[in-house]
Formats: C-alpha cells, sequence, structure tokens
C-alpha cells in the first residue's frame, strides 16, 4: 500500500510533466528572480491554499502562515518577512485572510490549557472581547458568534499590522502597502472581501463649496 509520502512524490512527477514542463519559460523566470506582487498572512490550516483558491501560480504571492492568521508585536519571523517583503521585494498589497471552521478561532472563544497555543492565541484577546460583546448584543447561537469571531480577528490582525513600526512609518509617507482583510469561506471555497484594501489611496470626491447667492440691488 502507497504511504502518503509516496502519494506526494507521484504527485510531484505529474507536476513536473504535466505543469511545470509545459511552462517552461516561466518556471525559468521566476527560478531567476522572484517578483511577488502579494505578501500572504494566512493561517496554517491544512485546507486552507491561497494559490489553489486564488487560481494563481507559484511566485505570485509571498507567504506567511501561522496558527489563526495572527500579526504579533513580538514575533521577528512576521517581521523580517514584512520587511524583506515590502522594503525589498517592493510588494505593495499585503492580505491578512482568516477562514472559516479554524481550529484557532474555536480555541480563541473556548480556550485552551496547552502552554504555547494559549500565550500564541493571547495576541487575539481583543477580537474575543468584541465578539463577546457583538453576540451578547445580537443574542448569538455559537456558530453565528464563531463567525463573528473570525471576522473580529481579521481586522484585529490588520489593526496590528498597521501598529507596526515598519507599515506605521511607511503609511505615514504615503499609501502603500495596502492592507486588505479577507475571508476564505472553506464549505465552499470563495472568498469575502472584509477590508477592500483598494480603497486606500482613493481620492473622495470634493463637494464643491456652495455657491454664494449673488446680493440682491436696492432700487
Amino acid at each position: 500500500m502507497a504511504s502518503v509520502i509516496d502519494e506526494l512524490i507521484a504527485g510531484n512527477e505529474q507536476f513536473v510533466s504535466g505543469e511545470f514542463a509545459p511552462n517552461e519559460h516561466y518556471y525559468h523566470t521566476i527560478a531567476a528572480k522572484q517578483t511577488p506582487k502579494v505578501l500572504w498572512i494566512g493561517c496554517s490550516d491544512s485546507r486552507v491554499s491561497e494559490h489553489q483558491m486564488t487560481g494563481s501560480k507559484p511566485g505570485t504571492m509571498f507567504v506567511h502562515r501561522n496558527v489563526a492568521n495572527i500579526v504579533a508585536f513580538n514575533d521577528v519571523n512576521i517581521s523580517a518577512i514584512l520587511e524583506y517583503g515590502v522594503v525589498h521585494l517592493k510588494i505593495e498589497d499585503i492580505i491578512v485572510c482568516g477562514h472559516t471552521r479554524c481550529g484557532g478561532i474555536a480555541a480563541i472563544e473556548d480556550g485552551v490549557h496547552e502552554n504555547y497555543i494559549a500565550d500564541w492565541l493571547c495576541i487575539a484577546t481583543g477580537a474575543k472581547e468584541a465578539a463577546n460583546r457583538i453576540a451578547k448584543e445580537r443574542k448569538l447561537n455559537r456558530e453565528q458568534k464563531l463567525a463573528v469571531l473570525t471576522e473580529e480577528n481579521v481586522k484585529l490582525q490588520i489593526k496590528h499590522l498597521k501598529n507596526l513600526a515598519l507599515i506605521r512609518n511607511m503609511h505615514a509617507k504615503g499609501t502603500l502597502p495596502r492592507i486588505h482583510g479577507w475571508l476564505y469561506r472553506v464549505e465552499d471555497g470563495s472568498i469575502q472581501v472584509l477590508v477592500d484594501g483598494r480603497d486606500q489611496g482613493r481620492a473622495t470626491p470634493r463637494k464643491a463649496p456652495p455657491r454664494k447667492k449673488a446680493a440682491r440691488r436696492r432700487t
């Protein structure tokens, strides 16, 4: 019986013959130099594949994934990825993507006892507090509350991202990088845009000043 490892190796052979070989020029181009257009911050969940869900090829995205797509202030890993991505690779768009039925989100709601996981999920405390408030106001059941918590976590991590010195200083000088918040629905494969970074930098049309009424002449 073939093991999972055997299947992965066989899958690579199919990739080489069915995808790599027919697109050899493209893959040789990205082998020489990577020029990704997006920095992806997503969850480590095995059901969530950023390239597959977006129909994109390798070389499109510079990727960071962790439990519950969290942006931590004290994480040297994500800080280095951000700096390399936006400073050296000149990436102009960052996507923070959460997903439905996330085990990390359920653990934020229910609490966990494992030391490292509990410490990591503490970073999402603000999202938990917001979801608690909304659930109480709307009288939500558990499933509805988890949906709200998932969205609030994406919004909180975007807030964390914008507060990091690198991004904060860049935004003080201009609109780049643009920050996007997405939610991937594992049950139907669709993406919901929670925060549309395309709105950043779009000029808000100015209202024309009210026209002054002409003074009446006294006769």
